[in-house]
Parts: structure tokens; C-alpha cells; sequence
């Protein structure tokens, strides 16, 4: 079963960034290709019939299967970046971490009325980031079909901030 090969191969990685954290550390995985083939079809299959124009992936590591899952499906990707890492002109949106705040940006060019878009990342925490995601895309006209992580940490409930946007939400491996 994919999720127990996963969840065998995530490592978790004690305070950090913070002290009190666990840290679900994904690289493990990006060392066994046929794992990571397995993991882009799992994806894939998750969300076949949503009518998918575009993956969004978010910094850094929802490029890694963002892209591959992208390809798989045949559609564009799209990267949502951390400010000031996109060359053109972007939109920006702010959001709160638990140590602050940070800024998202998406090329104003990337996406089109109407189009859309399957929002991408390794993990699905408190749903901070993807909400501010979320928020891009729709600044740009283009809808929020579904999300796809990795892993989520259902106990931070993520998944009921993201629901306003859809209610598509998939995971490989939980943790309840």
C-alpha cells in the first residue's frame, strides 16, 4: 500500500524549525525512483476526472512532485513562489506562520480566467500556505479544482481552512 511505503520512508526530524516541532522530512523518499514513480501515479489517479487545466506547486518542495504530476496529466505547471524569487511581474499575497508572517508570489501572466488549477504540495499542515495560494489563483480569475499533498497532518486540521476554496482535497499518507 502506498501510504505505508511512505510513511516508512519519511523521516521525522525533532525541533525543527522550531523547538516542539516534528518535522516530516520527505527527501528519503526522492532516493527511491521507483517510490517516487509510484507516488506521481497514486497522485495522478487521485485526482483523474477533476478536468485539471494547470498543477500549481508550491516553494520548494511541491515543485518536486508538482512538476512530475503535471507531466504525468499532460498540463501546464505553474510555481508559487516565496517573494522575490520570480523574475516578472507577480501578484503577492501575505499570510501568518506561527513565527510571523511570509509572502507568496505568482507570475501575474501565470494562469487565465477560468482555468483550473490543482494546487500541489509535499504536506498539508494548519493549510496556512495553501490558503495563501489559494488566494493567488483566484486574484488571477482561475479556480481552485482540487489540492494533492503528500502527507497530511490531519490533527492540525488544515483540510476544514482549505474547503471554502474546495472541498477536493487528497492525501497519500495521514497522520490522525
Amino acid at each position: 500500500m502506498i501510504e505505508d511505503r511512505i510513511k516508512a520512508a519519511v523521516r521525522d526530524v525533532a525541533d525543527f524549525p522550531k523547538p516542539g516541532i516534528i518535522f516530516k522530512d520527505i527527501t528519503p523518499i526522492l532516493k527511491d525512483a521507483i517510490l517516487c514513480k509510484d507516488i506521481t501515479a497514486a497522485l495522478a489517479e487521485q485526482v483523474r476526472g477533476l478536468g485539471i487545466d494547470v498543477v500549481a506547486g508550491i516553494e520548494s518542495r511541491g515543485f518536486l512532485f508538482g512538476l512530475a504530476l503535471a507531466n504525468y496529466l499532460g498540463v501546464p505547471f505553474v510555481p508559487i513562489r516565496k517573494a522575490g524569487k520570480l523574475p516578472y511581474k507577480t501578484i503577492k499575497q501575505e499570510y501568518a506562520l506561527e513565527y510571523g508572517t511570509a509572502t507568496l508570489e505568482l507570475h501575474a501572466d501565470a494562469l487565465e480566467t477560468g482555468q483550473r488549477v490543482l494546487v500541489h504540495d509535499d504536506l498539508l499542515a494548519t493549510g496556512g500556505t495553501v490558503l495563501a495560494a489559494s488566494s493567488l489563483i483566484g486574484q488571477l480569475g482561475a479556480e481552485v479544482a482540487g489540492y494533492s499533498f503528500i502527507i497530511s497532518l490531519d490533527f492540525l486540521n488544515g483540510r476544514e481552512r482549505l474547503s471554502r476554496f474546495s472541498d477536493k482535497i487528497w492525501s497519500l499518507a495521514a497522520w490522525a
